[in-house]
């Protein structure tokens, strides 16, 4: 959090003789992170272990991010949700101008209502609350994702040309994305005034302390000057941010875990802070599945959800891999039940059943199965509306045997785009033996089981 007085000369702050008073104060949190790039063009990163991540260095403020711009863009039927095929994207870092940038769209737009996603490293507290204000009074739908525009080509989608587009105030068209999309430092804030709010499973939210830069003219201050000036900073900035939360019916303790960081570094929330914070309460979240060109071609899904009466989330990661366009091969990565015995693992849609082969990959408490496809067995599956995962009864984790469903949306798009990248069907051959090897992939919102 970056918070900037400006103090003259003549006055006093706090008792604290000065030469007058501040002239202009601006608060701003600012937490970046290296922005990922589209799909078909990044690499995957490590996958991360299910543990609380220590707090990571911060590079320089504003570093690669222009200033956030508003966006109306359109995509292919059902992208942003079923019955969803418009959006607005909010991109970039949070400056001195945003809200005003933002009010000034908002009208332009008049009374549609649309989904908003923002993808940002945060940027000016102040702005950022005026911005959940607005959204508040409006009854946005706020999410967190990253778009990518189709007129940018090949261009990069956080460049110059890019950010043109985003201004021009023209219908633009393009793809949202979850994963790899960041809400850090004051854009959480932000989210706190959708009335709906959905943080996707594979999405960032990271916080941090405040930072304060004081600017005196008229002299040199003293030692205590700048210890009063700075602590009536501070107090201000976590005023204002108290009475945003009380007033959007988040939790106070949101305040206490940024303040627990310092500016240099950011804490990563896990989903069980996010909904104890208030920022999205729902105890199963779900990605559709997406299609990326990264080593190889993959179609990928993530859910996180607990069960009522626990407090901590599970994992649970799919992908789908093809060795021509007429075999493929589902993986399932999810936490490893407790207790020992054999266990089985069934996926079930319609009339289609898939045994997944038996015993489990099993690594630092988690597990992976795998179960071989033909091209009529995906298709199937990609058509059935949920599908559900079975465990067999000697699964201890699931003494009840209770189904855990899977949504099959977008799994029709992305299998279409994995076909197309996959060489033609061949002859009927014996199945691969050895798994194809997990995708490592991030994992933000890792639980602390």
């Amino acid at each position: 959090m970056l918070l900037a007085l400006v103090l003259p000369s003549g006055q006093s702050i706090a008792g604290v003789a000065t030469t007058t008073k501040p002239a202009s104060a601006r608060l701003s949190i600012f937490r970046p992170v290296q922005q990922e790039k589209p799909p078909t063009q990044a690499k995957p990163a490590a996958l991360a272990k299910p543990a609380i991540r220590p707090a990571q260095p911060s590079p320089r403020i504003g570093d690669g991010f222009a200033p956030i711009a508003f966006a109306l863009v359109k995509g292919p039927a059902d992208a942003c949700g079923p019955g969803c095929d418009s959006w607005i994207a909010a991109e970039g870092k949070i400056d001195g101008s945003a809200a005003a940038r933002f009010r000034k769209f908002m009208k332009q737009i008049g009374d549609r209502k649309l989904p908003i996603y923002f993808n940002s490293p945060g940027g000016n507290l102040e702005q950022a609350l005026a911005i959940g204000t607005m959204l508040r009074e409006r009854k946005a739908a706020v999410r967190v994702g990253r778009t990518t525009l189709r007129e940018c080509g090949f261009e990069p989608q956080e460049g110059d040309v890019c950010t043109r587009l985003k201004l021009s105030a023209r219908e633009l068209h393009g793809e949202v994305w979850t994963r790899g999309a960041m809400c850090n430092s004051a854009c959480p804030y932000i989210i706190l005034g959708g009335t709906t709010r959905e943080v996707g499973p594979d999405a960032t939210l990271a916080v941090h302390s405040p930072r304060v830069i004081l600017n005196f003219t008229g002299g040199v201050p003293t030692r205590e000057m700048r210890a009063q000036a700075l602590q009536q900073a501070m107090a201000r900035s976590d005023r204002m941010v108290l009475d945003h939360l009380i007033k959007l019916g988040a939790d106070p303790a949101l305040l206490t875990a940024a303040r627990s960081v310092p500016f240099e570094s950011m804490r990563v929330l896990t989903r069980e802070e996010i909904v104890r914070f208030a920022i999205d309460r729902r105890d199963r979240v779900e990605s559709p599945w997406m299609f990326e060109a990264a080593n190889r071609g993959i179609a990928y899904k993530t859910i996180l959800a607990r069960k009522d009466g626990e407090t901590s989330f599970g994992t649970t990661r799919f992908q789908l891999v093809c060795f021509d366009q007429n075999r493929f091969e589902l993986d399932v990565e999810r936490n490893a039940p407790s207790g020992s015995g054999r266990a089985s693992l069934a996926i079930v849609g319609g009339d289609l059943r898939l045994n997944f082969l038996s015993p489990p990959r099993r690594s630092g408490g988690r597990e992976t199965w795998g179960v071989f496809l033909d091209g009529g067995q995906v298709r199937a599956l990609a058509s059935t509306r949920t599908a559900e995962l079975t465990d067999g009864p000697s699964n201890l984790a699931r003494p009840d045997g209770a189904p855990f469903p899977v949504a099959s949306e977008g799994l029709q798009s992305a299998l279409k785009m994995l076909t197309d990248t996959c060489p033609p069907a061949k002859a009927a051959t014996q199945p691969v033996i050895a798994p194809v090897p997990w995708q490592q992939v991030p994992w933000p919102q890792a639980s602390a089981r």
